[in-house]
């Protein structure tokens, strides 16, 4: 059945949850702009009369930010002032009934792989031939590159695999491509995505070949910083170390998530590797890159972490000192091992002090390393202007979550999207000052 858009209405896009989102919402777009469909993204002032939400469905928190967003445009719907709403993404994916139930006012659900039923179903042509483009909802300066999709890691915690499937690798030439559409739009920052970069290859070559695709994308011309997201530290490549200590152009900044350290806690995890594992993988990146930037999540109040596993953690976090560290209480997820296997019986106050115990010790880290940088030159790209001053970053900082280099000297000409010298003039506990030199 078709559901053919009147033309002159805009489509609005909301996108929710992590950077993978985002990256199948700007796919999404391209789709729908090719078939001539005005599109706007996250507004909630505008005259579009078809809404889309892409929704997250991962932890307890992302799952109410949707369905309270779903919420927000149905009763838009009842005020008459949308016509049409739409839901995909993952929460609509994992419970696609439950929602169809509890909130039928939303006109169709869809999952994460249904894009072609959804530009189908808006009555649009879906055209294989844009395979690789999007319409970017990034600066133009920087882009996500989802190199894969699902997961076949069992983390006993994750819902991930249920929701976006087993691992899939993107070819690598099909990677090559994108990015020199990309660098020609003017992008010179590519953030390496996946729900784990580490596995890259294995179901499409039967080897790992992350190393392969890196070096292959660093030599596009225009790419001046490659970051990597997500690497799984369980049989980590280590191969990809000397070429990120050999190419200029690849950020000496390497996101492992670690979650816990204690052995207990890792087996329970069902992360496979050990405490010893995890400190000699740290200490060879080290060792290998001594100026890397080391960003890293923690899980705490999963089932089975004692006062002796967390105080563990602490001094691990401590000992290690990552430059950026993000933390999350355990997420009771259900169809997740742990959910199957074990009681959620950590209390949630008690789950929350942990983590804001473990966020104290990384406010102390990060003062102290961000204070040895007063007085040191960095090479920055200015994302945009914030009232008197521009914000920007150095390669040890990731868009959104990282820390911002303020720039204070806002008489010289300067230009979102392009790279300076700054000199660091002052810290804060997450941000640096500086001037252009």
């Amino acid at each position: 059945m078709n559901h053919k858009p009147n033309k002159s209405h805009k489509v609005n896009i909301i996108t929710l949850g992590c950077a993978k989102n985002l990256v199948d919402s700007e796919v999404l777009m391209k789709q729908l702009e090719s078939n001539q469909i005005e599109i706007v993204q996250d507004s909630d002032k505008t005259d579009a009369k078809t809404v889309i939400i892409n929704t997250c469905g991962f932890i307890e928190d992302a799952k109410e930010e949707s369905i309270e967003t779903i919420l927000q445009f149905v009763r838009a719907k009842e005020a008459d002032e949308i016509e049409k709403l739409f839901v995909i993404g993952c929460l609509s994916e994992r419970y696609k009934k439950e929602l169809e139930s509890e909130i039928p006012e939303v006109d169709q659900y869809f999952g994460v792989n249904d894009l072609a039923k959804i530009i189908r179903f808006l009555g649009a042509e879906y055209k294989k031939n844009l395979i690789g483009e999007r319409v970017l909802i990034t600066p133009k300066h920087y882009a996500y590159l989802k190199i894969s999709e699902g997961c076949d890691r069992k983390c006993s915690f994750c819902s991930i695999p249920d929701i976006r499937g087993k691992h899939i690798s993107r070819p690598i030439e099909d990677l090559v491509e994108e990015t020199k559409k990309l660098a020609e739009k003017g992008v010179k920052e590519i953030i390496f995505i996946a729900q784990d970069l580490t596995y890259y290859g294995l179901d499409l070559y039967k080897d790992r070949r992350l190393r392969e695709l890196i070096s292959q994308i660093s030599d596009i011309k225009g790419i001046e910083w490659i970051r990597l997201h997500y690497a799984f530290p369980t049989n980590f490549p280590l191969d990809i170390l000397p070429l990120i200590g050999e190419k200029p152009n690849i950020c000496k900044y390497i996101d492992i998530p670690v979650q816990h350290i204690t052995d207990k806690m890792l087996n329970i995890m069902r992360r496979g590797i050990s405490r010893k594992e995890t400190y000699l993988l740290l200490e060879k990146i080290r060792k290998e890159i001594p100026d890397v930037a080391l960003r890293t999540t923690i899980m705490v109040g999963h089932p089975g972490e004692s006062e002796k596993d967390f105080r563990a953690l602490k001094q691990f976090i401590s000992e290690v000192q990552f430059d950026r560290l993000g933390v999350f209480t355990y997420s009771y997820e259900e169809d997740t091992y742990s959910y199957n296997h074990y009681k959620d019986s950590i209390p949630e106050k008690l789950k929350e002090n942990r983590k804001n115990e473990i966020l104290e010790i990384q406010e102390s880290t990060s003062m102290h390393l961000n204070y040895n940088k007063i007085g040191k030159l960095f090479k920055v790209i200015v994302d945009g202007r914030e009232g008197e001053y521009f914000t920007g970053r150095t390669e040890y900082d990731s868009p959104e979550i990282d820390n911002e280099v303020i720039i204070t000297n806002t008489d010289k000409e300067i230009k979102p999207g392009e790279f300076y010298q700054v000199k660091i003039t002052d810290a804060a506990t997450y941000d640096l000052f500086g001037e252009v030199s």
